[in-house]
């Protein structure tokens, strides 16, 4: 059966159900307003659009002729038309197909680090070689659904783009080359870990030197910071990613019972030793423990301690650190927000060689959501005049009570 063509507007409608049907499975199928509000959303879309009510039905209407959607009552005493795609019975899609063909509609052409990570809510992906197998055996179909495209100048890796109609340049790549955040791990886990490693040992003293008192010049973050301290209460908190204590110093001057890991020996070093009544521990993310006092913390923070992580990380990385909170605890990020895995040669005057991974909000966002974590605020902010020219991205989330 040869593949249906879809025009714009038709893959928005049809992307935003599929989506829709694994996100929000409560509210659908989807009314007429929440399919509009889907369509154009801002996040996870590119282009962004502006669709109206009678453009969408108009749509519907081909699409249900086609065989591509059904439009069904919302219940039996009611006079509400909600829409139902079935793009799963036409092209026979396996649940692993069915999310990359969902993103690929709603977002255009795509490499499969991005794919990974934008997927994280549709389907579990081990890994980015688990998506391109994937996207190889859609391409190897006697009707390829997805075709891979010629890379361009400065992008890493190859894109990938759906066979279901016309396909545009996604607007941010149009100026950008796409991003693989997970290009950092090329040459292994442990061999990024030890850059890191390395990278903090060097600069640790001079960290401390221009950092140490960063917080009397940010005033949103010490009013963050301690709402989350009096979020916890008397519950033990746990700062991951403490650098040379001075976030951890900060929460403990507000009566806070806090305490200090990072993957650095030598930050570790000047922590305890800026910090003498306070406990410091080397140790990681992805095995922190629960406190040795309490059933959980009531608080972690990794406060920017995600800079250096893969896009395929931020989930395991926030459901490992979930796992240690007491009910009711609450996990707490500070992230740099972008496009672009960083090469950066310098540090607080020293020289090194080391990257950060900026991200971006769904992504974080998405990883929140698949460590199980509710009640979600979340805040965005410019940079301060002495800060890295970055949005910040700034996360609070509570593990449920049983």
């Amino acid at each position: 059966m040869p593949l249906p063509v879809l025009d714009a507007i038709e893959q928005r409608i049809l992307g935003s159900l599929a989506e829709k049907q694994r996100t929000v499975p409560g509210s659908y199928p989807l009314s007429l307003n929440s399919l509009r509000l889907a369509c154009n959303q801002t996040s996870s879309r590119d282009p962004i659009t502006d669709l109206d009510d009678a453009t969408i039905e108009a749509a519907a209407r081909e699409l249900k002729a086609r065989g591509l959607l059904r439009i069904v009552w919302a219940g039996k005493t009611s006079r509400t038309l909600k829409y139902h795609h079935l793009l799963d019975e036409v092209l026979s899609l396996q649940p692993d197909e069915r999310a990359l063909v969902t993103v690929l509609l709603l977002r255009g052409p795509q490499a499969p680090g991005e794919l990974k990570t934008r997927t994280e809510r549709l389907y579990p992906f081990a890994d980015r070689e688990q998506v391109e197998q994937v996207l190889l055996r859609m391409a190897a179909l006697p009707e390829p659904m997805v075709q891979q495209l010629e890379r361009r100048p400065g992008q890493q890796d190859h894109r990938w783009a759906h066979l279901l109609g016309p396909v545009a340049e996604p607007s941010r790549q149009a100026s950008a080359p796409g991003v693989d955040r997970d290009a950092v791990l090329q040459g292994g886990v442990a061999a990024r870990d030890a850059r890191v490693r390395d990278t903090y040992d060097r600069v640790a003293e001079s960290y401390f030197a221009t950092l140490g008192e960063e917080l009397t010049g940010k005033p949103f973050d010490v009013w963050l910071l301690e709402r989350i301290a009096a979020t916890a209460g008397s519950d033990p908190i746990v700062d991951v990613g403490c650098g040379p204590g001075h976030i951890t110093a900060f929460l403990a001057d507000t009566g806070a019972k806090v305490s200090g890991v990072d993957l650095s020996p030598q930050m570790i070093a000047v922590a305890s030793r800026e910090f003498p009544d306070l406990d410091f521990q080397v140790g990681s993310l992805f095995t922190l423990l629960k406190p040795r006092t309490a059933a959980g913390w009531g608080a972690v923070l990794a406060w920017y301690s995600l800079v250096h992580l893969a896009a395929s990380e931020l989930a395991p990385a926030l459901t490992a650190l979930t796992r240690t909170l007491a009910p009711g605890g609450v996990l707490a990020l500070a992230v740099h927000l972008g496009e672009e895995v960083r090469q950066v040669t310098e540090l607080v005057g020293e020289q090194v060689d080391v990257e950060f991974v900026l991200h971006e909000p769904e992504q974080v966002l998405a990883a929140v959501a698949v460590a199980g974590l509710t009640d979600v605020e979340w805040y965005r902010r410019g940079p301060y005049p002495d800060e890295a020219a970055t949005e910040r991205l700034y996360v609070l989330a509570r593990n449920p009570l049983p």
